[in-house]
């Protein structure tokens, strides 16, 4: 796990300070400490829990090689979660929530490959045979597309969470997220509405340092759950599955030569048994049985005899034909 989150850092970062008191949402009085000024003061006891929650539950989604859509348009936010961003190897979107981003992300990938297309143009050579006009004109749409969704050019598919720093602001990102279940963490100020969001971390999403305490924070966390992932994969690599595959053959064989010698054995013995089986039955011995046996040898042997008689006479006819 990322290192525990000071208090005393968050305190120096300015991460306690909220808006105006005139300005606050009632949902957030759980994750608010006092007035002062005028001012609410966020309870950054609650903010590092948070902060804590949210990192371990971003680390297992990018330990499960799935991608985490950084979303901040703020101008005191945009570089310092671009970079973040770019460390953790996640995309991001700094310039313009393109509507229908998430909920038609077919159009936003189509639009993602043209640029794919243009640059094709460019190396292959016939970019150079259009006229000066209508590469002027494509040049344009190539830097409007890198613009605004360069950034995501790697992103194939939905992503597994969004991370999002002033949800007021980027409400219409929010709600596509929430149509397509898309867990959403985020940084909640004071005048914020936290039941729009899964992981709230109430801190001040208006300053600079606010912001890049609590995006390192979230990007180490990342970090470490793919390193986390890389290494599983070099040991599984390592380990491989060599014993598996020397020990089926054998287990093949010594079955192989367990039936061979048991089948013939087998089959004499069977035999055997049969046989017995059969010279083992014995006749009843019941009297009535006996008597009805007896005559039937009986006659079978006089009809025997009478064969023999038969055959016996044309012998005699002879004799007497020569006498």
């Amino acid at each position: 796990m990322a290192n525990k989150v000071e208090v005393k850092d968050l305190l120096d970062a300015g991460v306690h300070f909220g808006h105006l008191t005139r300005r606050w949402n009632p949902n957030m009085a759980p994750y608010i400490y006092m007035e002062r000024n005028g001012i609410h003061i966020i309870n950054l006891y609650k903010s590092a829990a948070k902060m804590e929650e949210a990192g371990e539950a971003l680390k297992k989604i990018a330990a499960s090689g799935r991608k985490i859509l950084f979303v901040a348009t703020k101008k005191q936010a945009k570089e310092i979660v671009a970079d973040q961003a770019l460390r953790a190897n996640m995309p991001y979107i700094t310039e313009r929530w393109p509507g229908g981003m998430l909920t038609n992300f077919i159009t936003i990938r189509k639009a993602v490959k043209k640029m794919s297309s243009i640059d094709r143009m460019k190396k292959d050579g016939t970019f150079n045979t259009l006229s000066k006009k209508e590469r002027l004109q494509v040049d344009r749409l190539r830097a409007k597309l890198e613009k605004n969704l360069g950034s995501i050019s790697e992103m194939s598919r939905l992503p597994a969470a969004l991370f999002v720093v002033d949800i007021t602001r980027e409400h219409i990102a929010v709600k596509e997220a929430q149509k397509l279940n898309i867990p959403i963490f985020a940084m909640v100020d004071t005048n914020s509405d936290p039941r729009e969001v899964e992981y709230v971390i109430p801190s001040n999403d208006d300053a600079s340092k606010s912001i890049d305490k609590v995006v390192s924070y979230l990007a180490e966390s990342i970090i470490e759950g793919l390193s986390e992932r890389k290494s599983g994969k070099d040991d599984n690599e390592e380990a491989g599955d060599k014993p598996a595959r020397t020990k089926a053959p054998k287990a093949k064989k010594t079955t192989e030569e367990k039936v061979t010698t048991e089948a013939p054995a087998k089959a004499p013995e069977a035999k055997k048994a049969t046989e017995e089986k059969a010279t083992a039955e014995v006749p009843s011995t019941d009297p009535e049985d006996k008597k009805a046996m007896k005559e039937a040898k009986e006659e079978v042997k006089l009809e025997s005899k009478e064969e023999t008689l038969e055959k016996a006479k044309p012998s005699t006819e002879e004799k007497e034909e020569e006498k």
